[in-house]
C-alpha cells in the first residue's frame, strides 16, 4: 500500500475522524427534526439550526489555542468523551418544557465538534510524509462526504425507528469508537507550546500568518472561497425553486448528490494530490470548479430536467475536494507544528466570516442584479480565487536563491520574513520509509 493510508497512525486518525463525524452529522440532522416534532414550531426549529452554527464562529480562536497547547490525540479523545457525557441531559426530555435542554446540548455538541477539527487537521501533517499531505487531506475530505451521507441518513432513520434514545445510543457509540481508536499514542512528538494568556496565544497565530508569505497569500483566496460558498448556500435554494421549478425533494436530492460526487472523485483527487504541487492543485481545482459551476447555472437556459442536474451537481463534488485538499495542504505546510492549530483555526474564521458575508450579499444582490447575474458572480469568485492562487504561488527564482521544495509549495524560503518550516526535518524516522 502506498500513500497516506500506508501509515497505520494516519489510518487510525482517518477512521476516528470518520466515525466521529458520523455522530456529528446524525445529531445535526436529527435534532432539528426532533425539535419540530416536539414543539410544532418553525421558530423553535430555526433556533436549533442557528445554535448548531454559532459555536464555529465563537470558538475557533479557542479551539486553535487548545490544539497547539495540549496533546492533540488526547484532546480529540477527551472531546469525544465529553460529547458522550453532554448527551446525557437529553434523557430527561419528555416534552416541550425541556426544550431548553435540547438547545443547550445542541450548542454544546457543536462547540465540542469545533474543538475536534483543528486538532485533527493540525495533527495530520505530523503523521504522513510532506509529499503525502495533500492526498491525506483529500482522503479526509472524502471521509467527510461519506460521514455526511451515512450520518444524515442514519439520523432520520434512527429517529423514526428508535426515537431520541436511539439517536443518543448510536451517537454515543460513534464517539466511543473514536476514543478507542485514539487510545494508543501516535509515533510523533508534538513540540511543547509556551504557556501564554489565551488572547496572546491567539495573537501569535495571527502573527504567524502575517510573517509568512505563503500564509499571507492564502488569506484573500480563502476569503473569496468563503464568499462564494455563502452565496451558494442561499442561491442554491432559490435556483432550484425558481429556475428548475423544484420543491423540497429536488432541493434535498441535488444538495446531497454533491457528496456522492465527492466520494466518487475523492480517490482520483487523492492520487492527483500526490503528484501535484498543492498550490497548483488548489488553483486548477478552483478554475474547474468555477467553470463547472457556471455551466450548471447556465444550463437552465437549455433544460430544467432534474436528471441533467443530478449529473452536474455530482460532478461538482470532485473539484470541491480538490479545493479543500489544496487549501488545507498549503496552510499546513507553511506552518510550524507549534502554531498549526491556531493558524488553521484563524483561516477557518476567515472562511466562516466571508461565508456569512456571502449569505448577506445573496439576499441584497439578487433583486437588483437578478438571479442569473448573481449566480454567475458566485462562479466568477471561484475563478478569481483560482487565478490568485496560481499567480501568488507561481515558481519564482532570484539570483542566489533556489526554488523551494515541493512540500513548501512554490514560494522560496527567502520570501518569508523568517525561515519557512521544514516539515520533513521534524518527522520521525519511520516517515522516511517507502
Amino acid at each position: 500500500m502506498n500513500g497516506p493510508l500506508a501509515n497505520p497512525d494516519f489510518r487510525r486518525l482517518w477512521t476516528a475522524g470518520f466515525v466521529s463525524e458520523i455522530g456529528d452529522w446524525m445529531f445535526m440532522i436529527a435534532m432539528p427534526v426532533y425539535v419540530y416534532q416536539l414543539t410544532g414550531s418553525v421558530t423553535a426549529t430555526a433556533t436549533n439550526f442557528i445554535l448548531e452554527l454559532l459555536p464555529a464562529l465563537a470558538l475557533s480562536p479557542v479551539a486553535g489555542v487548545l490544539a497547539d497547547r495540549l496533546d492533540r490525540r488526547r484532546l480529540m479523545a477527551g472531546v469525544s468523551m465529553l460529547q458522550i457525557l453532554v448527551l446525557l441531559p437529553l434523557l430527561a426530555v419528555d416534552g416541550p418544557g425541556q426544550l431548553y435542554l435540547v438547545n443547550l446540548v445542541t450548542c454544546a455538541q457543536a462547540a465540542l465538534a469545533t474543538i475536534f477539527q483543528p486538532a485533527k487537521y493540525a495533527l495530520l501533517p505530523q503523521l504522513v510524509k510532506p509529499a503525502d499531505i495533500p492526498a491525506a487531506n483529500a482522503l479526509t475530505s472524502l471521509n467527510g462526504n461519506m460521514a455526511r451521507l451515512l450520518g444524515a441518513s442514519l439520523g432520520g432513520f434512527v429517529l423514526a425507528a428508535g426515537g431520541l434514545p436511539g439517536i443518543l445510543l448510536i451517537d454515543a457509540a460513534s464517539f466511543l469508537l473514536a476514543i478507542l481508536l485514539l487510545s494508543r499514542p501516535f509515533a510523533v512528538h508534538q513540540p511543547a507550546a509556551t504557556r501564554q494568556r489565551l488572547w496572546r496565544a491567539w495573537a501569535d497565530g495571527l502573527n504567524e500568518i502575517r510573517n509568512r508569505r505563503g500564509l499571507r497569500l492564502m488569506v484573500l483566496p480563502v476569503g473569496l472561497i468563503g464568499l462564494a460558498q455563502g452565496l451558494f448556500a442561499v442561491l442554491f435554494v432559490v435556483f432550484v425553486t425558481e429556475r428548475l421549478a423544484g420543491g423540497e425533494s429536488e432541493t434535498g436530492l441535488l444538495r446531497g448528490i454533491q457528496a456522492v460526487g465527492g466520494m466518487a472523485g475523492g480517490a482520483l483527487i487523492a492520487t492527483l494530490a500526490r503528484r501535484t504541487d498543492p498550490s497548483r492543485l488548489l488553483g486548477w481545482a478552483l478554475l474547474v470548479f468555477s467553470a463547472m459551476t457556471a455551466l450548471t447555472w447556465n444550463t437552465a437556459y437549455l433544460t430544467t430536467t432534474t436528471s441533467v442536474y443530478i449529473i452536474l451537481f455530482a460532478i461538482l463534488g470532485a473539484p470541491g475536494i480538490g479545493v479543500f485538499a489544496g487549501r488545507m495542504a498549503i496552510v499546513q505546510i507553511h506552518t510550524t507544528d507549534t502554531t498549526r492549530g491556531r493558524v488553521l483555526a484563524s483561516f477557518q474564521s476567515v472562511f466562516d466570516t466571508f461565508q456569512a458575508l456571502g449569505m448577506i450579499l445573496a439576499a441584497t444582490l439578487t433583486t437588483p442584479l437578478g438571479l442569473p447575474h448573481t449566480l454567475n458572480l458566485q462562479a466568477g469568485l471561484l475563478g478569481l480565487a483560482g487565478l490568485l492562487a496560481l499567480w501568488h504561488f507561481r515558481p519564482t527564482t532570484t539570483t542566489g536563491q533556489q526554488p523551494a521544495s515541493t512540500h513548501t509549495a512554490t514560494t522560496t524560503a527567502a520570501e518569508d520574513t523568517r525561515p519557512a518550516p521544514q516539515p520533513a526535518a521534524s518527522q520521525p524516522a519511520h516517515h522516511e520509509q517507502p
